[in-house]
């Protein structure tokens, strides 16, 4: 059964009438992937919240779980797998020591090293979190069949390598004169500017900063992000 015009189709086609010369097609898909990720977001937030944890919470203690049993990795390891500074690692292990979800030991393999360690309470809270988060994604992809979830998993990473591989400060074209500030809407060098009539969500988007600590995320590189959060994203 088709779907109904959405919000985005709105806007697309509002932006075909004034702006007939622009190819706006690519709204129809990476304006849908940003309104997913906000969504998503959102949902994802609540259901730690339930389990009394935020998600760079989840994120350093899932990071942990996969690593096995004794679940223990470096800082610096978590610091690389998590795209986030050194400062702000330090920050979220000294909460989760604090907790009592991770601890931290002396690398018998290195006397200058620190081990970060999984405790079992915090084992216990990232896997009750990962079942609820889990069936939170199963039921947002039951409109989707098998086939249908398989074909959208391969065109995703097709996607997400080519976004990966295209820099906003390098293109082909002549650079375009920026007159965002007097019209209000974004501009690919101005990120954190309203993209209210982009994808109609208008929120803003404003560099990524831990709540943990002052200390703003270093955007993450493009080979490392494969790595990253498990919410992609947070990407």
């Amino acid at each position: 059964m088709e779907e109904a015009p959405d919000e985005v189709d709105r806007i697309v086609a509002a932006w075909r009438d004034v702006r007939p010369d622009l190819d706006v097609a690519p709204m129809q898909i990476l304006s849908r992937v940003t309104r997913l990720s906000r969504q998503l977001d959102r949902k994802r937030k609540a259901v730690f919240a339930s389990h009394g944890l935020e998600i760079w919470a989840f994120d350093v203690l899932s990071s942990l779980r996969r690593a096995g049993d004794p679940y223990q990795m470096s800082p610096s390891a978590l610091t690389v797998e998590l795209l986030v500074t050194s400062g702000t690692m330090t920050n979220r292990i000294d909460r989760l020591v604090t907790a009592g979800w991770v601890s931290r030991q002396r690398d018998p393999a290195d006397r200058r090293g620190i081990l970060v360690s999984l405790t079992e309470e915090g084992r216990q809270k990232v896997d009750d979190a990962l079942a609820d988060f889990l069936h939170l994604e199963a039921q947002m992809l039951r409109a989707l069949d098998d086939a249908e979830c398989t074909t959208l998993t391969d065109s995703l990473r097709h996607l997400v390598a080519s976004v990966e591989s295209v820099d906003p400060f390098e293109t082909d074209d002549s650079p375009i004169e920026d007159t965002s500030a007097e019209a209000g809407e974004t501009s690919a060098l101005h990120p954190a500017r309203t993209v209210a009539g982009i994808d109609g969500s208008g929120s803003s988007t404003p560099l990524q900063e831990d709540p943990a600590v002052d200390e703003p995320v270093a955007a993450p590189a493009a080979s490392a992000a494969a790595r990253g959060s498990d919410l992609l994203d947070s990407a």
